[in-house]
């Protein structure tokens, strides 16, 4: 049996203690904002209304025993729940009976933790909103989770989650941790808050040199710092293609129809695709544009969007109904995605258009598909410039180029397959960050 790990203590000043006062009470303001709008959401029947939500107020979610007492992962959505799964997955390939709760902040999170795990959330694992990160409600959440170990995934660290966590002397690693410069000149700003939490996390495993560079120069003892690169080059490698988008896959190959898919878009890059779609429709009439938008939310907006172009288009649950004529399909449904880029012959990554920071090249690259973003890719740019430089990414500014290069591949497939391939051969080279990952886990984790 491994001890626990001991953890240094750590007093912040005076002047952090303040700080993380002031910032308890604005958190505490928003917090009674929550709740009373989540109890008008419930008294009007909105749709918007979830119960569950309760949790991030303060209600606890139902455990058993077989889910406390291990490892406790947070993960703020879609993104970050998708970058841990490979770990828990391969935690779980070692310990199969190894309690794990998945935290998350949006419902959407959430659905994607349900369309992972499915039926294993209800053995040892399980998930629970995060509560607002007020010191009661984390010491609670903490006591009735029992972790032995605190995972956050990527980014979001949280005072009072991290404080507490200290104090009931439970080691914290952040896992694929990402640090953009950005990110590093608010905390900068904010160090009265920050500084404490470098002191209280135990391991920080970057995801890249410039994640680890920018904890360094926040501060981060050198010690406490792994570099294990990014997950999502092993993760990817981990994608089951349910029988429906077989059958529409299929279905495609039939009406020989090739297929440019816009994903995760935000606004402003429907209307981007649309525009690029009627300058190709000339040249290629068969052409299919797949939307596939990244919030749920806008779902209704951006199909609105579509009928106001003229162009003929059915949603994802018409997929049966796609024949010759049609011009535009819209997937507003959720965890669809990234088996979806199976059925594309190019694929643009959204966020990077729009000023996101751009979301994960690796999905349609892993499947051999070449890929295209916007300009703003700062969340991931070593993936980015990883997949530039391997010829598998190329990055459009505006509409023109884009039409261009979709052209270029589509009008040539022969050169659009070897840029796809060459993706593929990248991630093969990238991989092991996951097994650097687990190492540092089971390091932490008393067994």
């Amino acid at each position: 049996m491994k001890s626990a790990v001991s953890l240094p203590k750590y007093r912040p000043s005076v002047t952090q203690s303040l700080s993380r006062f002031a910032y308890t009470v604005l958190v505490t303001l928003i917090w009674l904002v929550a709740i009373l709008r989540w109890c008008c959401l419930g008294l009007v029947r909105s749709a918007k209304f979830e119960r569950k939500r309760a949790q991030r107020y303060g209600a606890l979610g139902q455990l058993t025993s077989r889910q406390r007492g291990g490892i406790l992962f947070h993960c703020v959505s879609v993104g970050e729940v998708v970058a841990a799964s490979c770990v828990i997955k391969g935690l779980l390939n070692t310990q199969p009976d190894l309690p794990i709760v998945i935290t998350t902040t949006t419902a959407t999170g959430a659905q994607r933790v349900r369309d992972i795990f499915g039926a294993s959330l209800s053995a040892n694992l399980a998930h629970h909103y995060l509560p607002y990160d007020l010191p009661w409600l984390m010491s609670r959440l903490l006591t009735h989770i029992q972790p032995q170990l605190v995972c956050i995934t990527e980014v979001e660290l949280w005072p009072n989650l991290l404080a507490k966590s200290a104090q009931k002397h439970i080691p914290v690693c952040v896992i694929n941790a990402r640090m953009t410069a950005k990110s590093a000149r608010t905390y900068r700003k904010i160090s009265a808050v920050f500084m404490p939490m470098l002191h209280q996390v135990t391991a920080v495993c970057a995801q890249g040199q410039r994640d680890a560079d920018a904890y360094l120069s926040l501060g981060l003892a050198p010690e406490k710092l792994v570099l294990t690169h990014n997950v999502k080059f092993d993760q990817v490698s981990d994608v089951v293609v349910p029988d429906t988008i077989i059958e529409l896959s299929n279905t495609l190959k039939l009406l020989d129809k090739p297929v440019l898919l816009a994903g995760s878009t935000h606004q402003g890059e429907e209307t981007f695709w649309l525009d690029v779609y009627k300058q190709l429709h000339t040249d290629f009439p068969q052409a299919l544009l797949i939307i596939v938008p990244r919030h749920p939310q806008r779902f209704a907006q951006v199909e609105a969007e579509i009928l106001s172009s003229g162009l003929n288009y059915i949603n994802w649950a018409e997929r049966d109904k796609l024949n010759a004529q049609t011009q535009v399909l819209l997937v507003d449904a959720m965890g669809v995605l990234t088996p979806l880029y199976t059925c594309a012959d190019i694929a643009f990554v959204g966020g990077s258009i729009a000023d996101k920071g751009g979301h994960n090249a690796l999905e349609p690259a892993s499947m051999g598909v070449p890929v295209m973003m916007g300009s703003h890719i700062y969340n991931n740019p070593v993936i980015c410039q990883t997949l530039i430089t391997a010829g598998s990414l190329r990055i459009v500014t505006d509409t023109t180029s884009a039409h261009q290069l979709c052209h270029t591949w589509l009008f040539d497939p022969v050169l659009a397959k070897a840029s796809g391939q060459s993706g593929q051969t990248v991630i093969l080279d990238n991989q092991g960050a996951l097994a650097r990952t687990l190492t540092q886990i089971w390091d932490l984790y008393p067994q």
